[in-house]
């Protein structure tokens, strides 16, 4: 059985305010994304994709060598929405059956390697498997006339990266056109009629989307210290 994963990252930055995109912000002396790589290289026996714009991977080049990062990877060029990004990665993967995909976002670095590791196991027993926390917020539910109403939050989950599949089947199901509805690669899944199996997720996996995530990261690493 083989592992794969797929790292994401081709935001450009433009929420977080940073002069780089901010999956090259660095996190502790180290871009953000040289963290999230490492951490999959570390769950051991995966083969990582990192897809990039083609604008980016001149500059990533330049960090590799300039932080002498040497890491395993292949790189490969993003599409102009997330789902095609995905799919460009997984056609140039050649999966055999049994083989597993885990999909990342590229800045969430905090990733555990005990995390991934379980994703791939209950991606192993059930196809697909997905990182979900409990809401802490209370949410309510637009209905597009400007009224809202509250939904109860005991029944919802916010969902996390990485999400693990079996590749060959993921890999038949990006082949679609691209909908509004394929908010991440289990509604893909589902889509196609398949089952997502739900795993505890971690609250220190943040998602790196503001200035003050990066503040909250470096409080996160030094408490792991």
């Amino acid at each position: 059985m083989k592992r794969y994963a797929i790292i994401v990252a081709g935001g450009s930055g433009t929420r977080f305010g940073a002069p780089v995109p901010k999956q090259f912000v660095p996190l502790e002396g180290r871009p953000v994304l040289m963290r999230t790589i490492d951490q999959f290289h570390q769950a051991g026996n995966v083969e990582i994709l990192l897809v990039l714009p083609a604008s980016q991977q001149h500059y990533w080049h330049e960090l590799c060598r300039q932080h002498n990062f040497d890491t395993p990877h292949a790189v490969v060029q993003g599409g102009d929405s997330r789902f095609q990004s995905v799919k460009n990665a997984l056609a140039v993967m050649h999966p055999e059956p049994g083989d597993l995909v885990a999909v990342h976002d590229g800045v969430r670095p905090l990733v555990s390697v005990e995390l991934i590791g379980k994703i791939y196991q209950a991606a192993a027993s059930s196809g697909a498997a997905v990182p979900v926390t409990p809401l802490t917020d209370s949410v309510r539910q637009l209905d597009g006339r400007g009224s809202s109403q509250a939904l109860p939050r005991a029944s919802l989950r916010a969902v996390q990266t990485p999400q693990a599949f079996d590749a060959l089947q993921l890999k038949r199901d990006y082949d679609v056109p691209c909908d509004p509805f394929f908010t991440d690669d289990a509604s893909v899944w589902e889509r196609a009629g398949g089952q997502v199996t739900l795993v505890e997720g971690e609250i220190t996996n943040i998602k790196i989307t503001h200035p003050v995530d990066i503040v909250v990261a470096q409080h996160l690493l030094h408490a792991h210290d």
